[in-house]
């Protein structure tokens, strides 16, 4: 079984092995909107053997209303992506992007709401990779289709009334990764409402790593995570961010640190603002 964070060396291990390598390269606020450099970038050069994930297409459904930028996939188009890529139940995979792990840690994610356990995030990305002194291919690999049934965890995700429920529990926490400028409504570059669901408490996701953009180690995040929980069970707290996307890297960075149990607010900031009747906060 793959540890949730996974470095280089370890990952090309895995690879030789069977492993699956999956490209999620994705910049979500990609100038004029293009949203295709990432492919573009994978086409050009990856991990050998890997397949990409494009955020917008594989791991997200867009076509689906009032549930955020990037609601969930349905589970038979998940299925059908895993298929495509080689993926079987009992094949271990490991998602890289361009670094944070911010886009592969949804897909990391979507995996784990599958029931496939066995995932890992490249920690560092295709740079680390790179200055590893390890191989890269070009083009797109040739793979055979498996069959990988896929059923989501329901109990894994929260909805809007969960978190509205939440507001002024103490029992519980909610995290919110967004920066904290727009996490405080300072700006807000991308939804047209700013703020934070009040009582929220901001750990923006690029706090999990380190000077050398690496996630810091496991003791050290899970000193962090643990001063946010404040005596409570890692299953009492829901992560969210703007769409569900960098929720998903407090989610690894907990898990990382031994820290198992939350859940993630899959619509996010831009679901709870669709229902302009849902409180917004806002600090200085």
């Amino acid at each position: 079984m793959l540890p949730p964070v996974i470095e280089a060396h370890a990952a090309a291990t895995a690879l030789a092995a069977g492993a699956r390598a999956v490209d999620c390269r994705f910049d979500v606020v990609a100038p004029g909107g293009d949203t295709s450099r990432g492919e573009r970038d994978w086409r050009a050069s990856h991990v050998p053997g890997a397949v990409y994930a494009h955020l917008d297409r594989d791991l997200a459904d867009l076509s689906v209303g009032g549930r955020g930028r990037h609601p969930l996939p349905s589970e038979s188009a998940l299925a059908a992506t895993l298929a495509r890529w080689g993926i079987g139940p009992a094949t271990p995979v490991v998602a890289y992007d361009d670094g944070s792990g911010a886009m592969a840690a949804r897909l990391w994610w979507l995996l784990r709401l599958a029931g496939h356990a066995d995932a890992a995030v490249l920690d560092g990305g295709i740079a680390a990779w790179r200055a590893a002194g390890l191989p890269e291919e070009s083009g797109a690999p040739a793979i055979a289709p498996v069959s990988h049934p896929v059923r989501f965890d329901a109990n894994a995700i929260a909805c809007s009334d969960e978190v509205l429920a939440l507001v002024g529990d103490a029992s519980r926490v909610l995290l919110d990764a967004r920066a904290a400028p727009r996490f405080r409504g300072e700006v807000e570059p991308i939804d047209p409402v700013a703020g934070h669901v009040p009582g929220a408490v901001n750990r923006p996701f690029q706090n999990n790593l380190g000077a050398d953009g690496r996630f810091k180690p496991a003791t050290v995040l899970r000193a962090e995570f643990e001063s946010l929980l404040d005596g409570r069970d890692p299953r009492r707290a829901v992560l969210m961010c703007g769409s569900g996307v960098t929720a998903c890297h407090n989610l690894l960075a907990m898990a990382h640190a031994g820290l198992d149990g939350a859940r993630v607010y899959a619509g996010s900031w831009s679901e709870w603002i669709v229902d302009r009747s849902r409180p917004v906060a806002r600090s200085a």
